[in-house]
């Protein structure tokens, strides 16, 4: 049925106009037209006949015989799709098949065949109710105005239908007949008929007229008439304008109504004043504030439609706004600061100045209205400032007084109609559409710029002009001084009008946008405003304040959101400007964390006894948590011990919540456990998540562990964790920078362990090798993984990365044997990283490959993992002397080849071959990026995909082995033999130390090749010598050891040291270095070093694995003086004797403080070492204030770079840097300071920048960095960089190095 009879339109005619009579007491009952269409728009929902109606089923009938075929169709295609697919749903279907069905070539006929025939059943319904019109003028006529205004409405049909425009066209005559008919000489009747008439016709016509200028003109004059029935047929043609008719013509309209409203604010018989109030039922101010009303509904949708009009249009617009804003009395008159001005009318309307914000909102339209501000309107924002200050000065002389404003507007806490605004609640409204319109304006740099204001005070003289500043201060204040509510107030109202609730709004958002808080916030003014209170209740001065807990709450609130903004935080730590911070005015940060203690040690007394004490506590301890999760914070806040204040608190609060009750099953939640109860819990995870929080930096950590809550805090990161994976099963682990952190440190891992936190992350990381998701209905097999470890695993593979570092690997597997059983059950979940290494990694028996599902894809992960581990080569040892990983895979190797007639047969080139050759040669070559060469992991195209020789034995082919190039015979050079002098005969020169660092530093610069070999050695062996004969520059005590071989040879190596002596000398071989015999000469220094260096340490009961005796790991640092002294023994031990005394030794010879008695005791109890706590905090700290982009990469990843650069610091940069380059970072930090070790790292992120942040985007940033050589790095390129670091830093950094023998905690 695509085409209507004549039938079918009398047939349709009938039954709307029994649609229309059923429904027509809702549609006279509607207050306008807006509403009556709002009304037939939702009638489905609302009239419960809906169904029942005949014209109603007729449609219904229609569509169904005309769509019902394609709707089939569809469903029928979707179906079969569906089946193909993974996911499903009911939704999807039924968007899909209505998508499809409206965009059919049915669906388009039958939209054209009703718009037509509608388009003649509405007209001829209009034509009838027209001669009914005339027939009956005796109708009431408020009757015959509902009628009208309903079938004036435009909407017949669905919500995208534009055919039905119903209205009574007109010609160009019939207008200039109505135009003389509305002149306002004519009788009102006349008028009244007239306006009738122009009511139905089309606003396009009328606006487009000839005649509209004078008609304008007619109807403007028209609004002031005192007959109600004249201006209200006027205000509904403007409304109906507004809705139907394009911008370029409703501005028309709105400008005259704009002026009609400003003339009659300037006219005699207007006479309303704020004194006497506002009685919103009277008669004329209701006139008035109907024609505002509109007005103001048009600002909030004329946005959406002005910006494809020109400029001009808008401009229009504004200026009438802006004009109309502007009216208010001559200054000399009486009553001019009385006058009730169309702005008190307008925050009536509008009260939080939406309209502006709309205004505001897009630059089109935002540059005129800032611009006409500037030039012609500024008197609009100098009343919004003056304002506020009228309000704050009424409200601080109030609490001055101690009393609670309670004669000032309150919000009332019931639903009762507000018929009456006294003078005061209506200059509280207009304060409240100031201080959002001011607080709109600040958003924008352009209205920033109208600032400094100039005010005038009563008698209208100038006074001081307000800055932006002094704005912000006001604002600020206003939370201190504004009236307080009661709970029952507030929670009556879901807006709360409050001044504090305002302004906090408007700070909030000003904390959000960076430029406007630069300008506004970060200022020392602003900051000394917010901090008042704080610096009163910390002085004991008295305070004048509404509410103190609330206001306490609030100022923390926007101290939280200053804090956590870079630029925020700068000016909490260093003040509004650092070069010019005064000692004697502390900055924000200090005045915070002595509030915070005495808030902790309940040492305030005003506070004493509130029932919101601890939530006030909760607030400000979050401020001082957004500073300390950061370096340079926790470096300011150390002094004030506040992580042992927050400790002592936790353990208060846990003794209180071991006396709250468990919930009984079943019973009552409230009974079980009181509000009290709860409280304490509560208030005991608060101080447990802010304990938690120091864990984000390497010096948190540490101070952490001496709180005793590390245990403690894992756990409630765990559960958090665990409650947040129950609710949402996609949601993974978020908390990767703190699990870094942690896994650094010995105590952190043990804690995370017994937390059972690894235990759930090795059962979710086997679901996703092995399992897939259970909740997905699979309809086909899923597809074969491209990559070598799928994105599904890849974010489980990088936190597993961040997991396993050596320290965690050593108190993880330690003399842990791999479980190696008979058999394994396909529903074995592996719960522990020994199992994972059973599992998917040390594969050596058909057991083990029968009990995976996807043996491939598990197995690359499990080879891609163990190349990561053992890039750190403490754990390659340790796992190649436990689990003799190198033979698992030689054998793997061996017996992945094909059957052959004679001989061996070829290796298979598969994926794991490929991995299994690359581990291979990983772990068995030791050498930087131009020593030694590496497998591809790739396939190559053409003939031969895959060059690389494969091996199932010992030794490894030659083609792995760079080619080292022997040293030139260098020149004599002038600056060397200088320093080779000095250091020969110091004398008593008292700089002699900083010559030779100057002399050094011209040769690395110069000539840096030189500094290698025989040369090095010498210069490195009399610089420490003499250097540890001076008392003063000798930071650890001066003993004696004797090596002898007798002793010695009591002692027996490890297998780690043995088979690290293994790989040193295979090294030193391979560079020319060593010759025979040279596992004795390290052997013998190995087993004195640790002799000697056991001397000096103390007895510790742990039950850490690191703790239990010997240095956990191989001396790298021991192994590479042995390279640089050649082999020699006796040298080589005199030397670190020698180097131990001094302070470059702590920091460069990792073993040198295991255990060591120069440590305080918390700190050998920890496990941390002062490499971690110092250098690698620093080298965090800097990071951030040099490199920020390689701090966010980091920061992106989930990654730290404390991690990396602890694991390049302790194998002495072996793999990652050639040795040449190797030996330039000892000799630098021997020579320059322990400090440089925090710029080299610093240096090597510099030169890695662009890598970082595309292995950032990549989502591979651990795998690249652990992985990777420092290619293309050479230490000289980067020495003037280091020693511009040094001249920023060197006295921070020196003096923390130097206090690592103090209890710093």
């Amino acid at each position: 049925m695509s085409q209507f009879t004549a039938e079918d339109e009398a047939l349709l005619q009938s039954m709307l106009r029994q649609l229309l009579q059923s429904v027509k007491e809702k549609i006279t009952g509607a207050p306008s037209v807006e509403c009556a269409e709002e009304i037939l728009l939702h009638l489905e929902e609302t009239d419960e006949n809906f169904h029942n109606y005949e014209f109603v089923k007729y449609l219904r009938q229609y569509i169904n015989n005309t769509l019902g075929s394609v709707i089939e169709e569809e469903s029928e295609k979707c179906t079969s799709t569906q089946n193909q697919s993974e996911v499903s749903g009911y939704d999807t279907l039924v968007q899909h098949v209505t998508k499809k069905t409206r965009e059919s070539k049915q669906y388009r006929e039958m939209m054209h065949a009703l718009k037509n025939v509608m388009t003649v059943v509405v007209e001829s319904l209009v034509n009838k109710f027209e001669e009914d019109q005339m027939c009956k003028k005796e109708l009431d006529s408020e009757t015959k105005k509902k009628s009208q205004s309903y079938y004036g409405t435009d909407n017949y049909s669905d919500s995208d239908s534009s055919f039905n425009q119903s209205y009574t066209f007109m010609s160009q005559e019939k207008l200039q007949l109505l135009v003389e008919k509305l002149d306002p000489i004519q009788p009102k009747e006349v008028r009244q008929e007239a306006l009738q008439t122009l009511c139905l016709a089309p606003p396009s016509d009328v606006l487009n007229s000839e005649c509209w200028p004078n008609l304008r003109k007619h109807m403007t004059m028209s609004l002031s008439d005192p007959d109600e029935i004249l201006s209200e047929k006027i205000l509904r043609f403007y409304a109906k304008t507004f809705s139907s008719s394009p911008f370029s013509m409703t501005r028309e309209v709105y400008t005259s109504l704009a002026q009609h409203l400003e003339f009659y604010f300037l006219s005699g018989e207007y006479s309303l004043r704020i004194s006497s109030g506002l009685d919103v039922s009277n008669a004329d101010v209701t006139r008035i504030l109907k024609k505002v009303r509109l007005l103001n509904e048009y600002q909030k949708e004329a946005p959406s439609s002005w910006i494809r009009y020109p400029e001009k249009y808008m401009e229009e617009i504004v200026e009438s706004t802006l004009s109309l804003l502007s009216v208010k009395h001559d200054p000399n008159h009486p009553a001019s600061s009385d006058f009730l001005s169309p702005i008190y009318f307008l925050a009536l309307l509008d009260i939080k100045a939406v309209w502006f914000k709309k205004w505001t909102h897009a630059h089109y339209s935002r540059t005129v209205i800032l611009r006409l501000l500037e030039k012609k309107y500024k008197s609009l924002i100098n009343a919004a400032v003056q304002q506020c200050l009228d309000y704050f000065e009424f409200c601080k002389a109030a609490v001055c007084k101690a009393s609670r404003v309670n004669d000032f507007p309150q919000q009332h806490s019931n639903n009762e109609q507000k018929f009456f605004y006294t003078g005061s609640e209506l200059q509280y409204i207009y304060f409240v559409h100031s201080l959002c319109l001011l607080g709109r304006l600040l958003i924008y740099k352009q209205g920033r710029n109208l600032f400094p204001v100039q005010l005038k005070n009563k008698k209208g003289e100038r006074r001081d002009c307000v800055s932006l500043t002094d704005l912000l201060v006001l604002f600020t204040q206003l939370i201190y001084y504004s009236p307080s509510y009661s709970k029952e107030a507030l929670a009556a109202h879901t807006d709360n009008y409050s001044p504090a609730s305002l302004v906090m709004e408007v700070l909030q958002v000003f904390c959000d946008q960076t430029g406007c808080a630069t300008d506004c916030l970060y200022t020392d003014v602003v900051m000394d405003a917010l901090l008042d209170p704080l610096q009163s209740l910390l002085n004991g001065t008295e305070v004048f304040i509404n509410c103190l807990e609330t206001t306490l709450i609030d100022i923390a609130d926007i101290l939280a959101r200053i804090a956590a903004a870079e630029d925020g935080l700068s000016v909490l730590l260093y003040g509004g400007n650092k070069n010019s911070a005064k000692e004697n005015s502390p900055t924000a940060v200090h005045i915070i964390v002595q509030f915070t203690k005495k808030l902790l040690h309940d040492d305030i007394s005003l506070l004493s006894g509130s029932e919101l004490l601890q939530v006030v506590k909760g607030a400000f301890i979050f401020v001082c948590r957004q500073m300390y999760r950061t370096c340079e914070g926790l470096e300011m806040l150390i002094p004030y011990g506040l992580h042992e204040s927050i400790g002592e608190a936790w353990k208060k609060a846990s003794l209180l919540s071991e006396r709250v009750p468990t919930p009984v099953t079943g019973a009552d939640s409230t009974s079980s456990i009181s509000l009290d109860s709860k409280n304490v819990v509560l208030w005991e995870e608060t101080l447990l998540d802010a304990l938690l929080n120091f864990s984000a930096t390497p010096k948190g950590l540490f101070l952490l562990h001496s709180t005793g809550a590390m245990s403690d805090c894992v756990s409630f990161m765990f559960n958090s964790l665990s409650k947040k994976h129950q609710a949402n099963e996609h949601e993974e682990f978020d908390n990767g920078v703190i699990v870094a952190q942690m896994a650094t440190t010995p105590t952190a891992v043990v804690a995370l362990q017994s937390s059972g936190f690894i235990k759930t992350f090795i059962a979710k990381l086997w679901a996703l090798l092995e399992c897939g998701k259970d909740d997905v209905r699979i309809t086909q097999p899923k597809s074969t993984p491209v990559d070598p470890i799928d994105q599904s695993c890849q974010k489980s593979f990088l936190c597993l990365i961040n997991l396993l570092t050596y320290p965690a690997v050593f108190e993880l597997l330690s003399k842990q044997d791999i479980p190696n059983k008979p058999v394994y059950s396909h529903r074995e979940v592996p719960t522990d990283i020994i199992n994972i290494i059973d599992r998917i990694i040390i594969l050596n028996s058909e057991a083990k490959i029968h009990s995976l599902f996807n043996y491939e894809q598990s197995h690359v992960f499990g080879l891609r993992l163990l190349n990561v581990l053992c890039c750190e080569l403490n754990t390659l040892l340790l796992l190649e002397t436990q689990y003799k990983v190198s033979q698992v895979l030689l054998t793997a190797q061996e017996e992945n080849v094909t059957e052959a007639l004679e001989g061996p047969g070829d290796f298979i080139v598969d994926s794991l071959s490929v991995e299994r050759n690359h581990v291979l040669v990983r772990i068995n070559l030791i050498g930087g990026p131009q020593e030694r060469i590496l497998p591809s992991r790739a396939l190559d195209k053409g003939s031969d995909p895959y060059p690389w020789p494969m091996f199932s034995s010992f030794p490894l082919p030659k083609c792995y082995l760079a080619e080292v190039p022997r040293k030139a015979d260098f020149k004599q050079d002038k600056v060397l033999d200088k320093l080779m002098s000095i250091l020969q005969s110091p004398g008593g020169q008292s700089e002699w130390a900083e010559i030779c660092r100057r002399q050094f530093c011209k040769i690395m610069k110069t000539r840096p090749d030189t500094i290698s070999g025989p040369i090095l050695a010498e210069l490195i062996e009399k610089f420490v010598l003499h250097l540890s004969e001076s008392r003063s520059n000798c930071y650890f005590s001066m003993g004696r050891y004797e090596a002898t071989d007798a002793d010695v040879k009591k002692e027996n190596l490890s297998s780690v040291q043995q088979l690290g002596i293994e790989m040193t000398v295979r090294y030193g071989k391979h560079l020319n270095l060593l010759k025979e015999h040279a596992e004795n000469e390290l052997c013998f220094v190995l087993m004195n070093c640790e002799q000697f260096l056991k001397q000096q340490q103390r007895a510790v009961v742990s039950s850490l694995r690191c703790l239990q005796g010997h240095y956990p790991g191989y001396d790298w640092f021991a192994s590479s003086v042995f390279l640089i002294m050649s082999g020699d023994g006796e040298k080589t031990l005199t030397f670190l004797q020698q180097f131990s005394h001094l302070l470059v030794s702590a920091f460069l010879w990792i073993p040198r403080l295991h255990m060591s008695v120069h440590l305080p005791i918390v700190t050998v109890e920890s496990g941390i070492h002062p490499v971690y706590f110092c250098s690698a905090h620093y080298i965090e700290m800097l990071l951030k204030a040099e490199l920020p982009l390689v701090f966010s990469a980091f920061h992106m990843s989930g990654f730290t770079p404390s991690q990396i650069c602890l694991q390049w610091i302790t194998q002495c940069f072996w793999n990652y840097m050639d040795w040449s380059e190797i030996c330039h970072y000892i000799a630098t930090c021997i020579f320059l300071g322990p400090d440089y070790q925090v710029y080299m790292c610093i240096s090597v992120f510099r030169h890695l920048q662009q890598d970082i942040l595309k292995h950032t985007e990549a989502q591979d940033l651990q795998v690249f960095l652990k992985e990777e050589a420092l290619h293309g790095f050479r230490v000289t390129d980067y020495l003037e960089y280091m020693e511009s670091l040094e001249l920023i830093y060197r006295p921070m950094l020196l003096k923390d190095m130097r206090n690592i023998r103090v209890q710093n905690t």
